[in-house]
C-alpha cells in the first residue's frame, strides 16, 4: 500500500522527488503519513479535501483485501 500512495502522490505533484511515505503498524492497524513539498500540498489535498479523501477511499479498498485498517495523514512540511 505504501507503493500505491507513492505512485498516486508522485503523479499529482510538481516535485515527485520530495514525496515521502512513512508507515507504522500497530497490530491490525496501519498508519500512513504522506509528506510532499510545501508547494504541492494543495495538489494532494485538493479543494475541500477531495483528492485526499479519494486517496483514502482507494486505500480503504486495498486494505480490505489485505485484512487490515489503514489511515492516511497528510503531513505539512
Amino acid at each position: 500500500m505504501k507503493e500505491l500512495i507513492e505512485f498516486i502522490a508522485r503523479s499529482l505533484v510538481d516535485h515527485p522527488d520530495e514525496v515521502a511515505v512513512s508507515e507504522s503498524r500497530h497490530g491490525n492497524r496501519v498508519m500512513m503519513e504522506l509528506s510532499v513539498a510545501k508547494d504541492d500540498m494543495g495538489r494532494v489535498i485538493g479543494k475541500g479535501g477531495r483528492v485526499a479523501n479519494a486517496i483514502r477511499t482507494i486505500l480503504r479498498v486495498a486494505s480490505e483485501r489485505e485484512g487490515c485498517q489503514v489511515t492516511l495523514d497528510v503531513v505539512e512540511p
